[in-house]
């Protein structure tokens, strides 16, 4: 899975602020202060996100009526009282660091419903020999106020909910230090004003090994210096690693988030998600891009504040000679697909503001990568049109309707009402960093490929209904169409063939409009 790009060939989320204010977790806005979310296009005041690894809400200081007490000072004591009591339990953990014992697979296995609150103070460690914090199917497991670190997650497995159970409710803790990820998801979880902070892999990984996830909620929350792991460079390709990634969700609000300062990408959905709602985080500081959506349906991405990101690994394919737009929000093989169920039927990117990241949006469709193709770096999967990936074979792909369904496509985003600001002397770049761009590869095989030459290329810019439109651009704009090598002025853009960004305005100088 992951990338291999063209080498291989409206209102602030009120449940967020609410949960936030409660906690006492909001920053301040202003120069300075943390991040504020997106203003709006007419000026409008932003609106605050939180600070919550700085400022983490405490749980109880006493014990719920009715909660079973759990001791730090006697090892394993969660894990037992968890195994002896009955579900829908809900234990206490006193202040202090709660251990599970010597043996690496020592876990804690909820029952269904059970509830942990943590009181102020209260750690479960994993003591960098422990794999997994809690596990198990059980169902409607909560957990909030409590800190979960140092267990050591084998790669691309997780600490809290590491068997993807449903109906998980995480609030107000901490899940940090740890190797693999901090946070595995399932069907109905929700993930609120936590902090998941310095894990080894991903901050949280939403995938389950049997079916798919759906109604997926993460609002709130701080989600910061993951990837500690370095993955990336451990297996060059892998596409395995991100603040946040998603594999096969269907319906996901990630809300009112602040994603800073992951080494690699913020937040990373890759293969078969849909509809997605991307709104009101502040994403800032990551080594990559902001924001992937590959081979994905159906999403919208609005009002949020995108600043600072992918000048690491932007300046490192520069400096080797890469021409290729990498970009800061990338939608790679991503578009509207009406015949899948969703809330909208397109993407569509809108009031966001991108302000001095390494490029702006690029829309990507490898001509190589389809259902069948040694080049699907997504293993086995098909789109969500074909399920059987051998229907997707020649003589069929040929001709409709597999010649179509067996591609994801980049059509039908919709990008319009959006800021760009770019001011190179902040980003310390003088070219590669100023991309616009949709773009394609020439097919190549393999010899029995029906999308061989151009015909991607031009499809996704002259055919998809992919369209720029009544943006601002600040800096030293330049858009590529078609392929890496066709790079053109703001006019160029604007005019035959192209028709890109109608009602769209430049000025060359950054500080322009205030």
């Amino acid at each position: 899975m992951g990338i291999k790009r063209r080498h291989r060939a409206l209102a602030a989320a009120p449940l967020a602020l609410a949960l936030l204010a409660a906690s006492g977790c909001e920053s301040e806005p202003g120069a300075g202060a943390g991040p504020t979310a997106a203003p709006s296009m007419s000026g409008a005041s932003s609106t605050s996100v939180a600070r919550v690894c700085a400022k983490p809400a405490a749980g109880p200081a006493n014990a719920p009526a009715g909660a079973v007490t759990v001791d730090p000072a006697v090892v394993g004591d969660l894990a037992a009282k968890t195994k002896s009591s009955p579900a829908n339990t809900t234990f206490w953990l006193r202040p202090g660091k709660h251990r599970l014992g010597r043996d690496r697979y020592s876990q804690v296995v909820p029952k269904k419903g059970d509830r942990y609150l943590g009181a102020p103070g209260a750690v479960l460690d994993g003591q960098k020999i422990n794999q997994y914090a809690f596990g198990g199917t059980a169902g409607n497991v909560t957990i909030r106020y409590l800190t979960v670190q140092g267990f050591v997650a084998p790669q691309n497995e997780g600490v809290v909910n590491h068997d993807s159970a449903d109906g998980w409710v995480i609030e107000h803790a901490t899940i940090q230090n740890n190797s693999g990820a901090g946070l595995m998801a399932g069907a109905r979880q929700r993930v609120r004003a936590s902090c998941l902070r310095g894990n080894g892999q991903y901050g949280m990984n939403a995938y389950k090994a049997e079916g798919r996830i759906s109604d997926l909620v993460v609002e709130g929350n701080e989600i910061v210096g993951n990837n500690t792991g370095d993955w990336e460079r451990r297996r060059k390709g892998c596409g395995c690693t991100g603040g946040v990634k998603f594999w096969a969700v269907n319906g996901a609000d990630v809300r009112g988030n602040w994603v800073h300062d992951n080494r690699g990408t913020g937040l990373w959905a890759d293969t078969n998600d849909n509809d997605f709602r991307i709104e009101n985080n502040v994403i800032e500081g990551n080594d990559g891009a902001a924001l992937i959506y590959e081979t994905s349906y159906n999403a919208v991405i609005r009002n949020n504040t995108i600043r600072r990101n992918n000048w690491v690994e932007g300046r490192r394919a520069a400096d080797r000679g890469d021409t290729f737009p990498f970009a800061t929000v990338y939608l790679s093989e991503s578009g509207g697909e009406p015949r899948i169920r969703a809330r909208t039927d397109k993407i569509e990117v809108y009031r966001n503001v991108l302000e001095n990241n390494w490029s702006g949006i690029t829309l990507w469709e490898n001509a190589d990568r389809y259902c069948n193709s040694p080049a699907n770096t997504s293993s086995g999967d098909c789109t969500l049109l074909v399920r059987d990936t051998d229907r997707c074979a020649r003589p069929a792909i040929a001709k409709p309707p597999l010649y179509a369904d067996c591609r994801w496509k980049t059509q039908r985003v919709d990008i319009h009402d959006n800021r760009f600001v770019l001011d190179e002397s902040v980003v310390k770049c003088t070219e590669m960093c100023d991309r616009m761009a949709v773009l394609a590869n020439y097919g190549t095989y393999p010899d029995w490929s029906p999308y061989q030459g151009e015909g991607v290329a031009e499809a996704i810019t002259r055919t998809q209904h992919n369209r720029w439109h009544d943006n601002v651009y600040l800096g030293p704009w330049k858009f590529v169409a078609h392929d890496p090598s066709r790079i053109l002025d703001f006019a160029q853009w604007q005019s035959t063939p192209y028709q890109q960004d109608a009602g769209s305005t430049l000025d060359l100088d950054p500080r322009a409009g205030g």
